[in-house]
C-alpha cells in the first residue's frame, strides 16, 4: 500500500523537479569525470613543489621537450630563435609533470637565457608551453670568459648569475667533493645559490659562491672557492660555515 502510494506521489511530481534533479545530482559528477581541463589547470597551482630534475642537463628527454618548447616559441611569435643547452631543469608533480626549464638560446647571434616551462602528461601524449620568457642576457663571464683565457681579460671579481653554468657546474663539485669528506648520515641538498663572484687570472679561474645547503632538518650557509683549470677541471679550494650578519 504505501509502495503504490509513493509511486502515485513521484508519477505527479512535475518534470521540471526531474530536471533539477538531474542538474544537482550529475553535473558534479560530470566535473569530477568528464572534461578535467579547468580541473587540471587547477591541479597544476596546488599540488607537489618544485625540485631539482635529477642528471636533467644530460637527458635526451630534457633537451627534447627544451627544443620542442623554442619551436613552439617561434611558431606563437613567429621569432628565429635557436636552441643552445640547458642551463637548469626543475620539474613540479601536477596533474602530470610541469617543466620548469632555464634555456641558452641564440637570438640573431647573441646568447640569452629563457625560462620556459612545460606541461607533460605522457599517458595521453599531451605536451603543452605554458611559459616562455627572456630571463636576460647570458652573461660576458660564462662559458667563453670562464672557459680560463690566459689572455686574462676582466682582471678583478665580477659578479656571476646564480644560473650560470660555470657557477652550477662549481657548485656541483663543491657539494661533491663536501659530501665525500663529511660524516654525517644526512646528504648536503642544496636549497640556493645566494650569491657568486668568478675571477680569470692567468691559468685558471676562481670562484666565489654563497650556498644555502640543507642537512637533515638543519639549514646552513657555506661559502666555498672554488678553481677551474684551464683542462677544465674543478678543484674545491676553500670551504667554511657563514655566520648571517
Amino acid at each position: 500500500m504505501k509502495v503504490s502510494y509513493f509511486l502515485s506521489r513521484t508519477a505527479s511530481i512535475p518534470s521540471k523537479f526531474f530536471f533539477v534533479f538531474f542538474f544537482l545530482i550529475l553535473c558534479p559528477l560530470q566535473e569530477s569525470l568528464g572534461d578535467c581541463s579547468e580541473y587540471d589547470h587547477l591541479q597544476m597551482t596546488t599540488l607537489g613543489g618544485i625540485h631539482e630534475s635529477q642528471g636533467a642537463q644530460n637527458s635526451v628527454d630534457i633537451e627534447a621537450l627544451a627544443r620542442f618548447a623554442v619551436d613552439e616559441h617561434n611558431k606563437k611569435e613567429n621569432a628565429l630563435l635557436e636552441f643552445g643547452k640547458v642551463v637548469k631543469a626543475q620539474e613540479q608533480v601536477v596533474a602530470g609533470t610541469l617543466h620548469h626549464l632555464t634555456l641558452e638560446v641564440i637570438d640573431a647571434g647573441k646568447k640569452k637565457l629563457y625560462e620556459a616551462k612545460i606541461w607533460v602528461k605522457p599517458w595521453i601524449n599531451f605536451k603543452e608551453l605554458q611559459e616562455f620568457k627572456h630571463a636576460g642576457d647570458v652573461p660576458s663571464i660564462t662559458a667563453a670568459d670562464l672557459g680560463v683565457k690566459k689572455d686574462g681579460h676582466g682582471e678583478g671579481w665580477k659578479e656571476v648569475p646564480a644560473h650560470d653554468p660555470q657557477v652550477q657546474d662549481a657548485t656541483s663539485h663543491a657539494l661533491k667533493i663536501i659530501q665525500q669528506r663529511s660524516n654525517s648520515l644526512f646528504p648536503y641538498e642544496l636549497q640556493e645559490v645566494i650569491h657568486a663572484k668568478a675571477e680569470v687570472i692567468d691559468e685558471f679561474a676562481k670562484f666565489d659562491i654563497l650556498l644555502k645547503v640543507k642537512r637533515g632538518s638543519k639549514e646552513e650557509k657555506l661559502k666555498v672557492e672554488v678553481h677551474k683549470n684551464n683542462e677544465g677541471a674543478f678543484h674545491l679550494n676553500q670551504m667554511a660555515s657563514h655566520d648571517s650578519d
